[in-house]
């Protein structure tokens, strides 16, 4: 098993891939600052191969000797198909359309999981008064078209990354709020998980049940109408993005538990930075710690929102600037 990687050939082509949206950067040099030649939408591209070709290198004079992907869906050898997107990620194809030495790939949380250790002051909105120490186990979750999560374990003073699919553990009613919501939520698969209710389909069906269990009206048809009637005090939207926040917490707490997180609970994705309010007003935190027999021990740690504006990017780009840092199985996932 190879876990290290001595050094990156130079420049390199950075690319965070979601499904809808493509983001790049490039580093000249380890020690140069990156250059952002812009976002591209998938949609306007047949492959990965015409996006680098038609999209980025004419913004650019550097020419990529080496490109790190971070993509949206499990790796998966020579062919990985996108999450929510068209692209097959093919390396070898890449290798041969650019001349490349190398191409590396990452899971999309990941990638945001390789970030933890470097971001800190403006990149974050803290939730709670905690202070994360400078090492320490991490946790990265994100709720967005779904709910993300990745660990990022310090062993012997190096960082391991452990990607996985946390969001689908269970999620179960707690009060009687929930027992009585809880018969009118849409499962997905039988069953109700984090993500079930922790994305931004998930808010829309948490609203929907509110609404069904009260015997409301549900007009609202996005995330996005949910949040802004939130904001202007429709009741059905408000509870909806409140119990959001509180069932986040509880879902997070959970896996702070698996991974012992002293060094701090980190929240990406879309939703987190728009309900930031809501995150902080209590609701959230009081769901994390309400673990017993250990809630003294998640009221040790730190909470708080990514607001970094190109967070994968940043982790991608840590890791190139010093691979040794990190301890990563390379099988299946670099190509030369």
């Amino acid at each position: 098993m190879r876990e290290t990687l001595d050094a990156l050939s130079f420049p390199v082509l950075f690319a965070d891939i979601g499904g809808t949206n493509a983001r790049f950067a490039l580093l000249e040099t380890p020690d140069g600052e990156p250059v952002y030649p812009g976002n591209l939408e998938t949609r306007d591209f047949a492959t990965p191969v015409d996006a680098v070709r038609d999209g980025v290198l004419p913004r650019t004079d550097l020419v990529p000797r080496s490109l790190v992907f971070a993509v949206a869906g499990p790796i998966q050898e020579e062919r990985t198909p996108l999450t929510n997107c068209h692209w097959i990620i093919e390396p070898r194809a890449l290798i041969d359309a650019f001349g490349l030495d190398q191409v590396l790939l990452f899971n999309d949380f990941e990638a945001l999981s390789l970030a933890l250790p470097t971001l800190a002051g403006d990149d974050l909105a803290p939730i709670g008064p905690q202070v994360p120490p400078p090492t320490g186990n991490r946790i990265v979750v994100g709720p967005g078209t779904g709910l993300g999560a990745a660990g990022l374990l310090n062993v012997g003073g190096s960082w391991v990354p452990v990607a996985g699919e946390g969001g689908h553990i269970d999620l179960a009613p707690m009060t009687d709020r929930d027992n009585a919501i809880w018969p009118h939520v849409e499962r997905t698969g039988g069953r109700i998980s984090g993500e079930t209710l922790v994305c931004g389909s998930g808010l829309l069906r948490l609203y929907r049940a509110i609404a069904a269990t009260d015997g409301l009206p549900a007009p609202l048809d996005t995330p996005a109408a949910v949040t802004a009637a939130a904001e202007a005090g429709e009741p059905a939207a408000r509870e909806a993005v409140e119990l959001f926040a509180e069932y986040l917490g509880r879902t997070v707490g959970n896996l702070a538990l698996v991974f012992l997180a002293h060094g701090g609970v980190y929240l990406a994705g879309g939703i987190a930075p728009r309900i930031a309010d809501v995150l902080r007003s209590g609701r959230f935190r009081a769901a994390f710690e309400d673990k017993a027999p250990h809630n003294a021990l998640l009221a040790g740690m730190a909470t708080a929102v990514i607001v970094h504006p190109r967070p994968a990017l940043a982790g991608l780009i840590g890791y190139a600037r010093n691979p040794r840092a990190f301890l990563i199985n390379l099988d299946g996932r670099i190509w030369s």
